[in-house]
């Protein structure tokens, strides 16, 4: 078998409470609201129907609160910060604050509120708070997740 390259991301014990990290943006467009639709089954018109959505609160379509959290999981991946170390995605606890609208330039703001170690899981458990903001600098989605994180072979502690 060969040997496979080694990962990206940091290892649990580098992950240090109160560390801040920033996406990159990027812009949602009509064809990531047609391609989650499709993808989800979720054809609600308040994302699909241009007429229906000019007579609702927005005055236009807006996109799907979950499109927003999973195009959140792809910018903190892009981070490159979990990337080949994170073992699991535990929990979430989200938050939708305002409409993300097409044409808007999201990021992903995190930062680590906690660690805890799981030597028998084989790492350990980091709690990122996230901000999804919009080019406005407006919070449109917010909330925690808790991942899985491999520790370092051999041990190790960077703290």
């Amino acid at each position: 078998m060969p040997d496979q390259p080694a990962p990206r991301g940091l290892f649990f014990e580098q992950f240090a409470p109160g560390a801040v990290m920033t996406s990159p943006a990027r812009t949602i467009t009509e064809s990531d609201v047609v391609v989650f639709a499709g993808l989800s089954g979720d054809f609600n018109p308040l994302h699909t129907d241009a007429e229906f959505a000019r007579g609702t609160a927005y005055g236009e379509r807006i996109a799907h609160g979950m499109l927003g959290l999973a195009v959140a999981t792809g910018l903190a991946a892009r981070l490159g910060v979990l990337d080949g170390t994170a073992l699991a995605f535990l929990a979430v606890d989200w938050k939708f604050r305002k409409p993300i609208l097409l044409g808007d330039t999201i990021a992903a703001e995190m930062d680590v509120a906690r660690t805890k170690a799981m030597p028998a899981m084989g790492g350990g458990i980091v709690t990122l708070n996230v901000r999804v903001t919009n080019h406005r600098r407006e919070v449109v989605q917010k909330g925690t997740w808790d991942v899985l994180v491999r520790g370092r072979p051999g041990g190790g502690d960077d703290h």
